[in-house]
């Protein structure tokens, strides 16, 4: 008992004869005295050896100089910060800072908002919906009735069954959101992110993104839906693009088209994009299927209305000539540089 106070006494001298001026000083000190294994805890861990009449003297004279020891410290810390941050860190903080390498906006945002711009221009509000959807609104008020073969071009992931919930295929659910409202006129697009179980390639993955747009009113015609389609492809790839429609089919529309452009990557004269034709398919679109009218409380003898739809995917890979649909989500920074600076 007595050696271990002789000690202790020690210490304390130790510690006041101790040169605090620098942090390096500090750190050591810091390690030696008040360290997980410093001094201070290795005498704690002595009072199992004094004998328990003492124990209350001891504890209290090892107290007092753990009390010391941290005092020594914090007053010294103080001090040294008092004297100002270049003597704590090492740095000058009068120096420049180092410079902050500006972002990138990622090339689907980019085509997804000057999409929006451009429909804003003519008119269109951008509206959103849930990407997880029931099965009325992602398929039945739609017009593909259980069974129906279509809807095999469209297999999701479905997260639960009777009733059927679902990952939409499509932004059209928020379409059928909107227009049961019952807030006529409708003239939206609609962006989002959708999900089809596909298999993974350079040309299809399991999520894209979509802009679906709806115009309803009354004398909508084919004209207005072609003249705005029109007005969006000259706008996105320049005045020399060329568009042609082709029929199609589609349950919600009738009648349907698919548009192409010309290929931008080989002018029209045929590469591996094109599939050597000189043509790329970026929408499908058509007048709004009387059925889905309606679905949806919409009087069909009164009201008609256009309805098309794009992947931004696409269109991003018309305008930037980008080869493989993957680059979009590996987050790799060398092929994101390439692209505007978020500032």
């Amino acid at each position: 008992m007595e050696a271990i106070l002789q000690q202790i006494n020690d210490y304390r001298q130790e510690i006041e004869s101790t040169e605090l001026d620098n942090t390096q000083q500090l750190e050591a000190y810091r390690i030696r005295f008040l360290g997980t294994k410093g001094l201070v805890k290795s005498l704690m861990g002595e009072m199992r050896n004094v004998p328990n009449e003492r124990k209350k003297e001891f504890g209290q004279v090892l107290n007092d100089f753990k009390v010391f020891a941290e005092g020594r410290f914090e007053s010294a810390r103080e001090r040294l910060e008092s004297n100002g941050a270049a003597e704590i860190t090492g740095q000058d903080p009068t120096l420049p800072g180092d410079a902050l390498q500006a972002g990138s906006r990622h090339p689907l945002s980019l085509v997804r908002q000057r999409i929006i711009a451009i429909f804003q221009r003519l008119g269109f509000s951008v509206a959103d919906g849930p990407e997880i959807e029931d099965d009325w609104h992602n398929f039945t008020a739609l017009n593909l009735h259980e069974n129906h073969p279509a809807r095999d071009m469209q297999d999701t992931f479905y997260i639960h069954q009777n009733p059927d919930w679902l990952l939409r295929t499509h932004t059209s659910n928020v379409q059928i959101r909107e227009m049961q409202k019952g807030q006529l006129p409708v003239r939206i697009i609609c962006p989002g992110r959708v999900y089809r179980n596909e298999t993974i390639s350079a040309r299809a993955h399991c999520f894209f993104h979509q802009v679906e747009g709806l115009y309803i009113d009354e004398h909508v015609s084919f004209a207005d839906l072609k003249q705005t389609l029109y007005f969006f492809v000259k706008e996105m790839f320049g005045s020399d693009i060329k568009v042609r429609f082709r029929p199609s089919y589609f349950p919600f529309t009738e009648p349907s088209a698919e548009m192409d452009v010309t290929c931008t990557i080989c002018g029209g004269s045929g590469c591996n994009l094109c599939k050597h034709t000189g043509w790329v398919e970026i929408m499908g679109c058509g007048m709004v299927h009387p059925k889905v009218l309606e679905n949806c409380g919409i009087d069909s003898n009164k009201y008609t209305g256009y309805a098309f739809g794009m992947g931004v995917e696409r269109i991003t890979q018309i305008r930037y000539n980008v080869n493989d649909l993957r680059l979009y989500s590996q987050n790799d920074v060398r092929f994101l540089r390439q692209f505007t600076g978020a500032v």
